[in-house]
């Protein structure tokens, strides 16, 4: 008599694998932000069962209802998603133990300048009683460590083992707002495991919405590829940021400057300047790796810690020139009109999250000055104590404002009617292009 041994290894987790595959399983989606949403809405339009839990009683009821409410998803296509009774919104994790796969989409942001990683405990300790036989995937934006040392531990609080009783994964987060051309299923996804089964889940998972999935050798090395993925441009941004100052001081086009630097086709990439730097993964990840290197090893991360410097520098140094423009046409700053075109913290969304652009206008308002703004997809704003709604852009209002600063190339704006009626303008974007006269660029 011969008795059938249970499976161990890969092989326990083969009917798991399989039901990815064949995108019969049920998948968890914690968070339905700018990362959460596009995530579940695009396994749900894969063929997969998709639950998608937000705490946020008020997104809720606008999904439910077929309303979006980020600017990247249209109405049309979750009202599309409904009707398949594919994708469904809930305020609770009530159902997720019958999830094959649950992916963790949470902010990390800064609290006081230190990672705030609380979304991220409450939610492992809400998941504890979800997890047997399922697939955890932390997709939130952290410090290498973090899925193992903080995560894991949470998970594990009622006696079961990562690796074994469920699969525990990192996969970092690369949506882009505002980008027409990258949506999440086109970006390569990184995937790496606490062992290799949740490793190859993982990837397996992945690999039935994303052509490419990038596995690496574990969890703390995807943490980190995330960290130097936004690194690199927070110091190449703050690189030119630097470089724009000193080029105003030697009247040199920086612009025109960077144009001809991009002609050479290789060893070079351009970055462009602008009023600061903002969303959630420029300000916020170099930070996380800053962090992280500072606890453990008791050292700066010199680049970083540089070029967050010169980058916060860079609103200053805004106030400052369009203070010194109103001056120059005899206008103290004390009661000046100035509208701010572009709330966001870029152009083609309405995140307004570390927005430079508020930044500024902020500290103009702290000087007295009379701040306005316009921008197609914010809607309000909360400058200094006042609660502002985005202006009409109108010749007759642009004709009383004694400057106007395009803090963002924002979609949806004519940037045309700005340079033809305003009476002064100071573009931080080059929206405008090269211009003389009263159109001045950063």
């Amino acid at each position: 008599m011969t008795t059938t041994r249970p499976a161990t290894g890969i092989r326990r987790w083969n009917p798991l694998i399989e039901r990815f595959q064949s995108r019969e399983a049920l998948v968890g989606v914690v968070g339905l932000g700018y990362v959460g949403l596009p995530v579940a809405l695009t396994f749900a339009e894969a063929g997969f069962r998709v639950a998608g839990v937000d705490l946020d009683a008020e997104r809720v009821h606008s999904l439910r209802k077929g309303s979006s409410y980020l600017h990247d998803i249209p109405d049309e296509r979750l009202q599309e998603l409904l009707k398949t009774k594919r994708f469904k919104a809930q305020s609770s994790y009530k159902g997720l133990d019958a999830a094959d796969a649950i992916l963790i989409c949470l902010p990390t942001p800064l609290t006081d300048g230190l990672p705030d990683l609380s979304y991220i405990v409450d939610a492992g300790k809400a998941l504890v009683e979800h997890l047997d036989n399922a697939l955890i995937v932390l997709e939130s934006t952290t410090y290498p460590g973090t899925t193992e040392e903080l995560l894991q531990p949470l998970l594990e609080a009622q006696g079961l083992v990562a690796g074994k009783d469920f699969l525990l994964a990192y996969s970092p987060e690369r949506i882009d707002p505002g980008n027409a051309f990258y949506s999440f299923g086109d970006v390569p996804k990184v995937v790496g495991g606490v062992n290799t089964s949740s490793r190859a889940a993982a990837q397996a998972l992945y690999e039935q919405v994303i052509p490419k999935v990038v596995t690496v050798s574990g969890t703390r090395e995807a943490e980190l590829a995330k960290l130097i993925e936004n690194t690199f441009r927070h110091v190449n941004i703050a690189l030119v940021n630097e470089l724009a100052v000193y080029a105003h001081e030697m009247d040199i086009d920086i612009w025109e400057a960077i144009g001809a630097a991009a002609t050479k086709p290789f060893g070079f990439l351009p970055f462009w300047p602008g009023p600061g730097w903002g969303g959630h993964c420029i300000p916020l990840d170099p930070a996380y790796l800053s962090y992280r290197v500072r606890r453990t090893r008791a050292h700066e991360v010199r680049f970083v810690e540089l070029a967050h410097a010169v980058n916060s520098e860079m609103t200053r140094h805004v106030v400052e020139r369009a203070t010194r423009m109103l001056n120059d046409r005899g206008k103290v700053p004390k009661g000046a009109r100035v509208l701010g075109v572009g709330a966001a913290y870029k152009g083609g969304t309405e995140d307004v999250r570390e927005s430079p652009g508020v930044k500024v206008l902020t500290a103009l308002d702290a000087r007295g000055v009379k701040v306005t703004y316009h921008d197609p997809l914010v809607e309000s704003l909360q400058i200094g104590k006042r609660n502002l709604r985005s202006s009409a852009l109108t010749p007759d209002f642009l004709h009383k404002q004694d400057l106007v600063i395009v803090l963002v190339a924002q979609e949806g704006v004519d940037h045309h009617v700005i340079g033809a009626e305003a009476p002064l303008v100071f573009d931080c974007c080059n929206a405008l292009g090269k211009r003389n006269g009263k159109v001045v660029r950063l």
